[in-house]
């Protein structure tokens, strides 16, 4: 091997098939007609950008995931890149997927604005098949679980929120919340509700509806999470080059938590406070953490990426408008290529 090529790390260090991902290294030879090769398992890579520190490969779309070994011709090391399997297909999501206490996937088929689809809601149990859940709720939107484990969804077409319960029974919670999107609990049993014109309600355990917090106008959706604080934390994408988290305190006034994302989606927060976005940018989407007062990480790529939700058992599961994926190891830091 040529000793001084020096493949030092991979960024990052999960992907879904497609996504771009970088090998960063030192005296990469970009100078002849051919450029170095990069393997994925068993799969040579196409480089799409090189330099002699880095080198930006798409994953090979095929059946090779999990945890793949990449590695760069004359280096003798390699490098763990875990890749995303498909876990469903033919769904619409607008907003996050939603995982239960048992680790089933929850999964919207939201359909065009008004129109009536056969399944609105969709379920993947651990290691199954997508299966039916839920009908009836036009343009289902956003989900949710409240305090006590019951499935909660939007409606951005009824402009309401509605409440399943164990034997699927839908019951309406609350209405009258403009074009519904966004959801999440506080840890007293308030539902938070995004209407994408511009208001978070804040809805009372009795289905008392007030007006919490103004934002900015969406073209796409409002998407929010609460942290283990109890803080409120919410993406709007608007038409603007860069748009950034916001985080609401408990009496609505929002304040930029993070800056720079361009079409912010998804959100989640672990139990330790981080925040995890989703950056919609078509070609180059990524999930990326947050952690206050310090620096974000680039966690995942993908060639399209609407949102995210957290495993508690480990690992998570992302989705773009039709596909849900999930990656069962847990987020390591970049890894470095070994001998």
């Amino acid at each position: 091997m040529t000793t001084d090529v020096r493949a030092l790390s991979l960024e990052p260090s999960w992907a879904l098939p497609g996504a771009r991902v970088t090998v960063r290294g030192a005296s990469f030879d970009v100078r002849g007609p051919q450029l170095p090769a990069v393997t994925v398992g068993q799969r040579e890579a196409r480089v799409v950008m090189a330099s002699t520190t880095r080198l930006t490969f798409l994953v090979p779309v095929d059946d090779a995931v999990g945890v793949q070994r990449v590695r760069v011709a004359g280096h003798d090391g390699e490098a763990e890149l875990v890749v995303g399997r498909t876990i469903a297909t033919e769904v619409h999501q607008v907003d996050s997927p939603v995982i239960d206490s048992d680790g089933s996937v929850f999964l919207t088929n939201s359909g065009a604005r008004g129109h009536r689809v056969p399944v609105s809601v969709f379920r993947v149990p651990p290691g199954g098949a997508r299966e039916d859940y839920l009908s009836d709720i036009v343009n289902a939107t956003s989900l949710v679980f409240d305090p006590l484990g019951l499935l909660h969804v939007s409606s951005r077409h009824d402009g309401a929120v509605y409440r399943v319960m164990g034997d699927r029974r839908v019951e309406t919670v609350a209405t009258d919340l403009g074009v519904a999107c966004g959801l999440a609990f506080g840890r007293d049993g308030t539902l938070f509700v995004g209407d994408r014109g511009g208001t978070v309600f804040r809805v009372s355990p009795t289905g008392r509806v007030l007006p919490f917090a103004t934002l900015p106008p969406s073209v796409a959706a409002y998407h929010l999470a609460v942290g283990p604080d109890d803080q409120l934390f919410a993406t709007a994408p608007t038409l603007a080059t860069c748009d950034p988290v916001y985080v609401i305190d408990r009496t609505g006034v929002a304040r930029e938590f993070a800056g720079g994302f361009g079409r912010p989606q998804g959100l989640a927060v672990d139990d330790h406070g981080d925040v995890y976005v989703v950056e919609a940018l078509a070609g180059i989407a990524a999930l990326y953490r947050l952690r206050a007062g310090g620096p974000r990480r680039l966690v995942l790529t993908a060639p399209a990426l609407v949102g995210v939700a957290l495993d508690p058992r480990g690992g998570l599961v992302v989705s773009s408008n039709d596909t849900a994926y999930r990656l069962d190891v847990p987020i390591r830091p970049f890894p470095v290529f070994h001998a």
